[in-house]
């Protein structure tokens, strides 16, 4: 009983992907995806709960598939480099499956509770986390990490709603750019002024996360790291985004 349930629930997964890729976002509904699974509607409610369950479901399909792409990416000794070839997969696969894309990003699916979508993001901090361990990051981790993520998501939903032969495919690259120059430096030493201190605080933050020193407690360790980020997030490309913190009341 239990095997035959899962068979199912495959079944109608694999069959509302396929609608889904076939005739995107507004074409997924559950007469559309019992027709197509062959099933009546009420198994949908029994194995999903409701419309809701089964598009968490489908979006946790799509992060699947992103995922075993985003984990074939190997490391290699240049972290700026290697977030390149991150953002570049990620424009691709919301390219070549917009619905996929619209469902998982366009509804904010990946901030709940689908593991998927929370691990894609965890990648994405790693990868800059190296770029900080580098000293080559010019804010803290989180404020980059957000940075990033939201330039590449808008990027792709812009793209999306522009019709196929009217895309400049040459703003992700752009946008790309942008984002690196704005949260990474050269790495030739010619730093602008200020920027070395919120390097070496976003270095020293990551190298303080890893390590299993005891010679501070726990408090004095947060207390730290967040003197750490303040520090990250007050260099000159961190002053030009919104939300820094200049003082401990957050004032100037």
């Amino acid at each position: 009983m239990w095997e035959r349930a899962v068979y199912t629930r495959e079944r109608v997964l694999c069959a509302a992907a396929d609608l889904l890729s076939r005739e995107g976002r507004a074409a997924i509904s559950t007469r559309a995806v019992s027709a197509a699974a062959g099933v009546q509607p009420p198994t949908l409610y029994r194995l999903f709960g409701d419309k809701d369950g089964l598009l968490d479901a489908l979006a946790a399909y799509g992060f699947r598939q992103y995922l075993r792409e985003k984990q074939s990416l190997e490391e290699t000794d240049d972290p700026v480099a290697d977030l390149r070839r991150s953002w570049d997969l990620h424009v691709e696969f919301g390219l070549s499956r917009p619905g996929f894309y619209v469902l998982m990003y366009g509804e904010g699916r990946y901030r709940g509770g689908i593991p998927g979508g929370l691990e894609t993001i965890a990648i994405l901090r790693r990868n800059i986390a190296r770029v900080a361990d580098a000293g080559r990051l010019r804010m803290s981790v989180e404020r980059a990490t957000q940075l990033m993520h939201a330039n590449g998501i808008g990027v792709v939903l812009s793209l999306i709603a522009t019709p196929p032969g009217e895309r400049n495919l040459e703003l992700a690259a752009v946008a790309r750019e942008h984002v690196l120059r704005t949260i990474t430096t050269t790495g030739t030493g010619d730093q602008e002024e200020g920027t070395d201190v919120a390097r070496r605080a976003a270095a020293l933050r990551e190298a303080l996360r890893d390590s299993d020193t005891t010679v501070m407690t726990r408090s004095e360790r947060a207390l730290l790291a967040d003197w750490l980020d303040r520090l990250a997030d007050t260099g000159p490309a961190a002053r030009d985004t919104p939300g820094r913190r200049d003082g401990p009341d957050g004032q100037n």
